[in-house]
């Protein structure tokens, strides 16, 4: 029997086990808080080196800012037709058969959910050792050769393993987890802009940065292709804002309340990121920028203007968003595991609810298992790396899928239908183009790993078919 056929659930109906808990806020922390992690705090001093210019540096995060809502007004649209658990796996099923969408789980779950997952958990870890030096990349507990467990991945795997804890005992229980660190990380990423535009502006830095403002921005294809590489950066500070299509299957009136999360949350996060980027540049020349301290560009802004105790102070704001980061990644990812395993293409307990809470108990703790695995091996930041490709390829692909679903399902229900169709939607589809292809031609380390990442999915993907025969999806 053919594995999982399309549309075998009714509009609005959810997969055995889930129950709507999510409200408006609660997705729309979800977004805001997987999407703000400790990028937006670093990230800037990478991409200021490779356009070399103050406007390229803005129009990076500007183009970022207009793909990503862009991107996101489309997948309303899906997410309102099709308000099943598993969110954009389900969109690319739908639209190109369990293939597609099983390459997409299985990248997510190697790779991209876990890895980021495991990089941000590190993060966290980096930045408490601030204020506990015994937390350190340099203290090992135990070592066998190049691999072991040091200080830093043994806090950064209490994490996960608490986190995932926390989540199993609801969803509600995460939303509320989720809320609190949303809210604490928006606020002190919102008292970062405010104090930097009050105090944090120097006249040295708005000279050198706004005077000439557009210097080395006149020379064509090479901008182009400066900008289009540069992104990369900035689109992973950016993503994850998808992850609340994942938790549709408990979300409440989803047919309103993920597209308008979607809206509310990457829009905030991307006026957030331009200022954030405006007071650097005010506090900071460019040369600064690009050669902050380790990358820390906020840390030392806040040190400018607060001398010494900056370090502390920012090391406790990137504390609590890497948190909440991963925290809304833990509850959002297994989502996805769950509703591959109900189309019979994982591991049959994955796709288990436990009856009192209603939350899926395996599907997390598998998740977990895997990202405390990346954790230990140390190489879970070169993974993400080589993922690059294959993540904007994905979300091509699914934007793909919205015109597909257009010409194949006219008689879906759609109570959001794409702001700006077809036109936004093919303009994204050319830009994210235009970036992979520029991605291919100058980082071909980046492209090639992630391509025979997902090609390896192929193979698996007939075993557990082969294996399982799933049967039609219940409702």
């Amino acid at each position: 029997m053919e594995p999982t056929p399309p549309l075998t659930q009714a509009p609005g109906s959810t997969l055995p086990g889930l129950t709507p808990r999510l409200g408006l806020l609660d997705a729309t922390t979800i977004v805001m808080g997987s999407m703000i992690g400790s990028g937006v705090f670093i990230v800037s001093a990478d991409i200021a080196r490779q356009v070399q210019s103050p406007g390229l540096l803005m129009i990076t995060w500007i183009i970022t800012a207009l793909l990503t809502m862009t991107a996101a007004l489309s997948y309303g649209e899906l997410a309102a037709a099709m308000p099943w658990a598993g969110g954009q796996y389900v969109y690319l099923r739908e639209a190109f058969g369990p293939l597609c969408g099983f390459l997409y789980g299985w990248t997510l779950f190697t790779v991209i959910q876990t890895g980021t997952i495991a990089a941000v958990a590190v993060a966290f870890a980096k930045f408490l050792g601030v204020f506990l030096p015994g937390v350190s990349a340099e203290i090992w507990l135990l070592r066998w050769g190049p691999v072991g467990l040091n200080t830093q991945m043994a806090v950064a795997i209490a994490l996960l393993v608490f986190l995932t804890w926390v989540n199993t005992r609801g969803v509600a229980v995460g939303a509320r987890v989720q809320n609190v660190f949303t809210i604490a990380k928006v606020g002190a990423l919102a008292a970062l802009i405010g104090f930097g535009l009050l105090f944090g502006r120097r006249p040295d830095a708005i000279e050198a940065n706004f005077t000439d403002i557009w210097r080395g921005a006149d020379q064509g294809w090479l901008v182009v292709k400066l900008v289009g590489v540069a992104m990369v950066g900035a689109l992973f500070s950016s993503d994850a804002w998808n992850n609340v299509t994942f938790t549709a299957g408990e979300t409440k009136n989803p047919q309103r309340n993920l597209p308008l999360s979607l809206a509310l949350g990457v829009g905030a996060v991307s006026v957030l990121y331009f200022l954030c980027n405006l007071v650097y540049m005010m506090a900071l020349p460019l040369d600064g920028i690009m050669n902050a301290a380790e990358d820390r560009v906020a840390t030392a802004v806040m040190a400018q203007m607060m001398g010494g105790g900056a370090v502390q102070l920012m090391a406790v704001a990137v504390m609590v968003s890497t948190f909440g980061c991963v925290n809304g990644m833990v509850l959002a990812g297994a989502r996805v595991y769950y509703a591959m395993a109900k189309d019979g293409l994982f591991f049959k307990a994955v796709g288990r609810v436990e009856p009192k809470r209603h939350a899926p108990v395996t599907s997390l703790w598998v998740q977990c298992l895997w990202a405390c695995v990346l954790t230990l091996t140390g190489r879970y930041s070169d993974l993400l790396d080589y993922v690059i490709f294959a993540v904007l390829l994905f979300y091509i692909l699914t934007i793909i899928g919205l015109f597909v679903l257009r010409r194949t399902r006219p008689e879906m229900n759609r109570p959001y239908r794409a702001i700006g169709y077809p036109v936004l939607p093919a303009l994204y589809i050319l830009a994210a183009g235009a970036i992979e292809i520029l991605l291919l031609l100058y980082k071909p380390s980046y492209t090639w790993p992630g391509l025979i990442l997902v090609v390896l999915g192929v193979p698996v993907y007939w075993v557990w078919r082969q294996r399982s025969r799933p049967k039609e999806i219940e409702v």
